[in-house]
């Protein structure tokens, strides 16, 4: 397994028995938001062992996005609820208290189309952004009539992207040249997922689910969303950077 939390995974001790398959995920996503009640979650990838030891190596998790075999997150707010696919669609699992078993509540859930315009992103940091990000906002707020939603806590943002459409945007700039989001414990699994819904991931000039990993903690930009948006947004960042 690997954390965002920790420097490096650790493998299954020698007194359990092991499997086939390595977990990233980040365990806590939000926890800043605690202390407000804000809604927080937890998102996980999962990849086939590539290396064939026993206990894993670095490699197995450093696979691309589209070699993960299912991703998920869980959502820890007015409900508790699992969004998981295994490459077969998008499925919602709400946690029943009086029974304490998910049930399937979302059946093959997809973005919207048309999807609301709404998009997501903190948008503090705008003088720090590139021109082409810039200019993006300032077409959706003054040409597009989109209206913005940000929560502040990644997996509560997507699950509101998801359900209504929209998007959701963490972009490179000035502070942070490569973006906030880890690749492996966030973008991956939730850009599976988007794919999985009917929409698109990009870090702006690419597909997230095509890059190799070349540390366990890299970071990149991210747009995820209705597969339109985030074609808009790279037209954007391309043409005018």
């Amino acid at each position: 397994m690997a954390s965002e939390e920790n420097e490096t995974f650790w493998s299954v001790p020698d007194d359990f028995s092991r499997g086939e398959y390595v977990v990233a995920y980040d365990p806590l996503d939000g926890s800043s938001n605690i202390d407000v009640n804000v809604s927080i979650g937890t998102i996980f990838s999962i990849h086939s062992m590539i290396s064939g030891s026993e206990s894993g190596e670095l490699k197995d998790f450093l696979q691309a996005g589209k070699k993960q075999i299912a991703a998920g997150y869980v959502l820890y707010g007015s409900s508790t609820m699992l969004v998981y696919t295994a490459g077969k669609g998008v499925h919602g699992f709400t946690l029943d208290p009086s029974v304490g078993e998910f049930v399937l509540s979302h059946q093959d859930m997809s973005f919207p189309d048309p999807p609301r315009h709404v998009y997501s992103i903190n948008e503090a940091n705008y003088n720090t952004w590139k021109t082409g990000q810039q200019l993006l906002i300032d077409h959706l707020k003054d040409g597009g009539g989109f209206s913005s939603r940000y929560i502040g806590s990644f997996v509560a943002d997507f699950h509101r992207t998801l359900l209504q459409g929209g998007l959701f945007m963490y972009p490179e700039g000035k502070d942070a040249p490569n973006g906030k989001l880890r690749l492996l414990y966030e973008c991956s699994p939730i850009a599976m997922l988007a794919e999985q819904a009917g929409g698109r991931s990009s870090t702006g000039y690419g597909d997230v689910l095509e890059i190799v990993p070349d540390s366990l903690h890299q970071r990149v930009p991210l747009y995820v969303g209705n597969s339109e948006l985030v074609d808009l947004a790279e037209d954007f960042l391309r043409d005018r950077d």
